[in-house]
């Protein structure tokens, strides 16, 4: 099997710290010569100028493809376009278009008066700009809300005929679980080549799992059974290492040629997964933040 292709999440930072860890962590992934990076928001939009901030440096000072994530919380529609025309203006021309968390202490999604009403009406409005690659999520196990069977299959239908152009799934624990979303996508008359898997690189079990269970994703007992023993032998990243290795192999014998790894800003697990899946540096890259 030849080479996959990557990408990487990043989040933008909120100390000094937290600037010095992102631009280590775009230094030891931008040579293996990603097809972009995203940035996010935080819940509730709560970093849009952080974000910014981060997206502009990535562009300019490494010469990567990024992709700035936009979402529809907690702006007007004219706020939220202005946003995407100042990344077009400064060289930006991929947006992640989501609806986005609600703010902190909010049970659900409640829509501006004068904003997008959800992610559809966003990607409407980008894609009538013509200025954007728009990337969108996918939920391969059921969104915490989800109507039902299907749901999630329909709703990212939406999403290709509103204007997308690809699509980044949440991360999951089994090849099968992706394999499955894809089957039942290419049934519904999406493009499943489109689909992007996304891969979470497990450092410490304890935070990815509450994760996990907020989002939706289900966890196998077998992988919380493995963990549970990895940390009593003190092996917990030689296991999150080799996981991800063998679930991005076996997506790759299902046909998979693209990867979007969710960093957290820690470069090392995913730069060792990528090495091991081929992805080898294509030169090397002078330190310049």
């Amino acid at each position: 099997m030849s080479a996959p292709r990557v990408s990487f999440e990043f989040f933008p930072p909120k100390s000094l710290g937290a600037s010095f860890q992102l631009w280590e962590t775009v230094q030891a992934l931008a040579p293996l010569k990603p097809q972009f990076v995203s940035v996010t928001y935080g819940a509730g939009g709560t970093t849009r100028k952080l974000t910014h901030e981060a997206v502009e440096t990535i562009h300019n000072r490494y010469g990567v493809n990024v992709a700035a994530h936009l979402t529809c919380v907690d702006a007007t529609r004219a706020e939220t376009l202005e946003i995407a025309d100042a990344y077009a203006r400064a060289g930006v021309t991929e947006i992640v278009a989501l609806r986005g968390d609600p703010p902190q202490g909010q049970g659900r999604f409640t829509p501006h008066p004068e904003g997008f009403a959800d992610s559809c009406e966003l990607i409407e409005a980008l894609a009538a700009r013509a200025a954007f690659t728009i990337r969108v999520g996918a939920y391969p196990e059921p969104h915490p809300e989800s109507r039902g069977v299907g749901h999630d299959v329909q709703w990212l239908k939406r999403k290709f005929e509103a204007g997308a152009d690809s699509a980044i799934t949440q991360f999951f624990f089994e090849a099968e679980t992706f394999l499955r979303f894809r089957e039942e996508c290419d049934a519904a008359g999406i493009d499943g080549t489109k689909i992007i898997p996304g891969i979470l690189p497990i450092e410490k079990w304890a935070g990815v799992r509450r994760f996990a269970e907020r989002c939706g994703a289900r966890i196998p007992a077998w992988v919380d059974e493995a963990f549970d023993k990895a940390i009593r032998d003190g092996r917990e990243d030689l296991l999150g290492r080799a996981l991800a290795t063998e679930l991005c192999t076996e997506l790759m014998e299902g046909g998979v040629q693209d990867f979007h790894f969710y960093t957290l800003n820690k470069p090392h697990l995913t730069r060792d997964i990528c090495h091991a899946l081929g992805v080898l540096p294509a030169g090397h890259l002078e330190k310049v933040a």
